[in-house]
């Protein structure tokens, strides 16, 4: 099994020489690529000086992390991917574990190793810790965290199982199925996309798993900050695309409805907190959603059409926000 990892980078010439040895180091048996989304500083200097051994990739502009990744796995060859970011450190015998659990089952599309902090090492990461869920109404969570509740790591989630999603921070995917499903939703930009990609492959019948005894390091935050309107924006939008797209006839408008309700709660509480951007941000976010509805309404169509499996079974019934609120702040046994 031919295996290249493929890291997207955007001016982040900072973060390859600080992570990047230890991917050349600690990957034997796979190749590296770093494919470059339209950077203007010195990133691909850099490489081609200090890491001939790495094929470089020379996307024209920034695509964002969604439509770069499309264009950049157009150009590589190989059985397997790993979508990897330029801010994550991993250790000697990383691959192994996910190489393995890969070619033990063709119907599984993607996983993901555990994600824990690069500041905390015994902490799980946000972007993906143990395995990523979702609630009942279109929230990721994942084992090892709740909204911003981050679990320490005491093996407590160390065993290897089916999830909702594979965190984009770090994810092996099966590369004739990310083609036939379309990779990811260009439109995205970044955020949500692989959620929404690990959904669709479950409705097409593959499997999502996470594999503990891989470990990775990720830093986080690296392109843009957790407070940042901008982000907090492709969150909203793109999660209503999502559920829009993924959504069963019977639970699409129930669940929207209810979900819209809700960002708008959300949004004035931002409001009471004296966060007036990003009060206009969910309002603007909703907005561009309803522009979008007739190209998301192909997209659906297309998805529902070709519909042989579902992701039901890793889909958490209750809300996870009112979980958090009574107290209930770590995964525990709920699914």
């Amino acid at each position: 099994m031919e295996i290249k990892i493929v890291i997207l980078n955007w001016n982040g010439r900072a973060h390859l020489e600080r992570f990047l040895p230890s991917v050349v180091s600690h990957s034997t048996g796979a190749s590296v690529v770093v494919a470059d989304n339209g950077s203007d500083d010195d990133s691909a200097a850099f490489l081609r000086k200090h890491y001939p051994q790495v094929e470089l990739l020379l996307l024209d502009k920034n695509y964002g992390y969604a439509e770069g990744y499309n264009r950049a796995l157009e150009q590589v060859a190989a059985d397997c991917y790993v979508l990897l970011n330029s801010d994550v450190e991993v250790e000697e015998g990383w691959l192994g574990p996910l190489a393995e659990l890969m070619a033990s089952d063709e119907r599984i599309a993607a996983l993901a190793p555990k994600i824990l902090s690069y500041d905390r090492p015994g902490y799980f990461e946000y972007a993906g810790a143990s395995g990523g869920f979702l609630d009942a109404f279109g929230y990721p969570f994942c084992r090892g965290r709740i909204l911003d509740t981050i679990e320490q790591d005491d093996g407590q989630y160390d065993t290897s199982r089916d999830v909702f999603w594979a965190s984009g921070a770090c994810m092996m995917v099966r590369a004739d199925v990310f083609r036939k499903l379309g990779g990811f939703d260009g439109d995205f930009f970044a955020h949500m996309e692989e959620i929404d990609f690990c959904w669709r492959a479950q409705l097409a019948g593959y499997r999502i798993m996470v594999e503990p005894r891989s470990r990775v390091f990720h830093l986080g935050g690296g392109t843009l900050p957790n407070n940042s309107p901008r982000k907090l924006y492709l969150n909203y939008r793109n999660n209503l695309s999502m559920l829009y797209k993924n959504l069963s006839k019977r639970t699409l408008w129930p669940l929207l409805f209810t979900r819209m309700v809700l960002d708008g709660m959300s949004a004035f509480v931002f409001l009471m907190q004296g966060r007036r951007d990003f009060f206009k941000v969910v309002f603007r976010s909703h907005m561009d959603f309803y522009k979008i509805l007739g190209m998301l309404r192909a997209k659906r169509r297309a998805i529902q059409r070709d519909r042989t499996g579902s992701a039901a079974g890793n889909i958490y019934r209750g809300s996870i926000i009112l979980r958090h609120a009574l107290g209930r702040r770590t995964f525990g046994r709920m699914m």
